[in-house]
């Protein structure tokens, strides 16, 4: 995206991931720097750091950058040969970016884009504001960790967010929706009201539900098999494991490999359980022959499904590793695509 199309509010909180990390070079020296984007409402830094931090430490971050802020430091751009922006990456000791600038080499990339403020340099394609002085409203949020490039094989990262507006008033406000927001966060209502729990027993990212929450899922799906049912869809059942041939032949198996459970080996035969309704829907169709009178052929389910979401990524209801999906598969001939997609 060219630099002048970016909102100077994207600009401002990319600029303050750049003060963050320089801050932390400065209180924390041997530190190794991740990455840090601009995400919605803020920004992030990943750290390879040489003592733990916890959410106790960011005032004292936060005290570091509004000094850098303060004494309106510029942020400099400048374009670097390849191998010379290694070098400085590598005589600072710092082999995150040494990584980045070793692949965009291998992209065929013979030059890359720096910034500095002050001592602090990122391999960066910017845009930033001109000085640190023109940074407004922020805030230091939380500390979580984070896998080098996202990839569970490399190093786990100390990853610390932050919050970026462009007046206190804004900041304040948003933190009062953050508060407000976290007093009707479902992981916390639902162990209150007795609808679900976590166990580690169980496993990570599979959520038990209660009486009470089984009650409420029960009536959530009465009421969609009303709705489905008015639309003609016929409903059927599919089991929670199958060959992996046929997701082989689907797809899921080699696409989505990654977010799936590995085969089971049952009598010299694979299987997995299911990623998705759709082979074992497609099966259904296959069983019989259809005139043109009988389509459209609108066939539902309920169907739990598994995905090898990431331990670091499952979270409460909202990201899970068994998941019951309201799913749907509709047989129709071409000329009916339009009307059947107008009714969705």
């Amino acid at each position: 995206m060219p630099e002048n199309s970016k909102s100077e509010i994207e600009k401002m909180r990319h600029s303050c991931a750049h003060v963050l990390a320089a801050a932390v070079l400065e209180l924390m020296p041997g530190a190794k720097i991740g990455i840090g984007p601009v995400i919605e409402n803020g920004f992030y830094y990943d750290f390879q750091l040489p003592r733990p931090l916890t959410e106790k430490d960011l005032p004292m971050l936060e005290a570091k950058m509004i000094k850098i802020i303060k004494a309106n430091r510029p942020l400099q751009k400048k374009l670097l040969p390849v191998k010379e922006a290694r070098g400085g990456f590598q005589k600072n000791n710092q082999p995150f970016k040494v990584e980045l600038v070793n692949k965009l080499q291998k992209e065929g990339i013979e030059k890359v884009t720096l910034y500095t403020c002050g001592k602090f340099t990122d391999l960066c394609k910017g845009p930033h504001l001109p000085s640190t002085g023109k940074i407004k409203a922020f805030k230091l949020q939380k500390i979580s960790g984070a896998y080098w490039l996202t990839d569970e094989k490399n190093p786990m990262l100390t990853r610390i967010y932050g919050l970026a507006f462009d007046t206190e008033k804004e900041l304040k406000n948003h933190l009062i929706l953050l508060s407000e927001s976290q007093k009707r966060d479902h992981k916390k209502l639902g162990p209150e009201l007795d609808l679900f729990l976590l166990s580690p027993e169980v496993g990570s990212g599979l959520p038990l539900l209660t009486t009470k929450g089984t009650i409420i899922r029960d009536e959530l799906i009465k009421l969609l098999k009303e709705l489905l049912a008015n639309d003609n869809y016929q409903f059927v059942t599919t089991p929670h494991i199958g060959s992996v041939n046929l997701y082989k032949t689907s797809g899921h198996f080699q696409k989505y490999r990654e977010s799936n459970y590995p085969p089971l080996k049952v009598e010299g035969e694979e299987m997995m359980l299911k990623p998705m309704n759709c082979p074992h829907h497609i099966q259904i169709f296959k069983n019989r022959r259809y005139s043109y009178k009988d389509l459209p052929l609108r066939l539902a389910e309920f169907g739990t499904v598994y995905r090898l979401e990431k331990k670091g990524e499952v979270q409460g209801l909202t990201r899970v590793r068994a998941i019951t999906i309201d799913d749907a598969h509709l047989f129709i001939e071409p000329e009916d695509l339009a009307s059947e997609l107008k009714k969705l």
